[in-house]
């Protein structure tokens, strides 16, 4: 993920980057945003489309990049921020149970150039109470031992919720996911937001298996989704999404001139557009970062384990939380 790498990994990629959905759409507002802004000179008929594309562009901000320890090069943090990117997620830890070495340093340098922080878990088929305690404790760590003025206020967390074909453990189940994300609601007081590919997730939460249950545990948690082609537009069961990574490690089909594949020193990366301004992002990271040493334990583990197994229409006013 690049949000200075804030977007997934290509799920071709043999990296295990975010991984790419081909879905073929048609295409977009946003498109139509980076084809006006190209210079194409105009008919009657674009000109009135131009009108009708305003409101995306003005709502959308090309502001995040995702990174991780795949990323081998310095990253220039204060270009990164002077070219307007306002936040990072970085990988903070994958299968199995291992930290992202370049995590904490990034970190303090990113914080240091005045850039919002964040920080994903790339998910496998283990014990999601353990990758989930796992998680937070490589990223509380990481902030604890950084100097006032390298330690972010807050940290957006993310479960990188793709297939897994390069760590060990095997793919993470929807059910694994929906254990992992109410661990992180039950230590943080808050879910994570939940990233995926959009063909990956259309497939995978159509499945018969799921039970509705499961699809509105995750429906607290805030979308990021991935697709290199178009505008992202199957987000069921949620309404939109509220990051889209359209370009991972120099891959992208977008017209360059309206979504740029490289920022500062880093030629390809990945970058994420939020669905909204610039203040509002600024809003959205505040409020949902995880304010480390407010950890909540309303319930232990085995009792998230029992009333996930209980989960079904019977259990969803029990269980569910109102969706944000």
């Amino acid at each position: 993920m690049r949000i200075v790498k804030l977007a997934r990994r290509d799920e071709a990629s043999p990296e295990g980057r975010l991984h790419k959905d081909v879905l073929a759409n048609e295409p977009s507002l946003l498109d139509n945003c980076a084809a006006i802004s190209g210079g194409m000179k105009l008919s009657i008929l674009r000109a009135a489309g131009f009108v009708f594309a305003l409101p995306a562009c003005a709502f959308a901000t090309n502001a995040v990049l995702n990174m991780s320890h795949y990323d081998m090069m310095r990253p220039d943090f204060v270009r990164i921020k002077a070219e307007g990117v306002m936040g990072v997620i970085h990988e903070a830890t994958y299968p199995a149970f291992q930290r992202d070495a370049q995590y904490a340093v990034r970190q303090q340098a990113a914080t240091r150039a005045g850039l919002l922080w964040g920080a994903y878990h790339y998910g496998n088929g283990s014990d999601p109470i353990r990758q989930a305690d796992h998680f937070l404790s490589v990223v509380s760590s990481a902030r604890a031992q950084a100097d006032q003025l390298s330690r972010p206020p807050g940290v957006l967390l993310v479960l990188d919720f793709e297939k897994n074909g390069h760590y060990p453990g095997g793919t993470m189940r929807v059910d694994q996911a929906v254990a992992f994300v109410e661990r992180i609601r039950e230590r943080t007081g808050s879910y994570p937001g939940l990233y995926s590919g959009e063909y990956r997730l259309r497939q995978v939460l159509n499945s018969p298996k799921v039970s509705p249950a499961s699809k509105r545990v995750l429906l607290n948690c805030w979308l990021w989704i991935a697709n290199y082609h178009y505008q992202p537009r199957s987000t069921a069961p949620w309404a939109y999404w509220h990051l889209w990574q359209y370009c991972g490690d120099g891959k992208c089909d977008l017209p360059r001139s309206g979504f740029p594949k490289s920022v500062a020193n880093i030629v390809k990366a990945e970058r994420n557009i939020f669905r909204g301004s610039r203040g509002e992002l600024e809003d959205f990271w505040r409020e949902r970062a995880w304010q480390i040493g407010g950890e909540k334990r309303d319930r232990p583990p085995a009792r998230i384990a029992a009333d996930l197994r209980a989960s079904g229409p019977a259990a969803d006013s029990a269980t569910i939380e109102t969706v944000r």
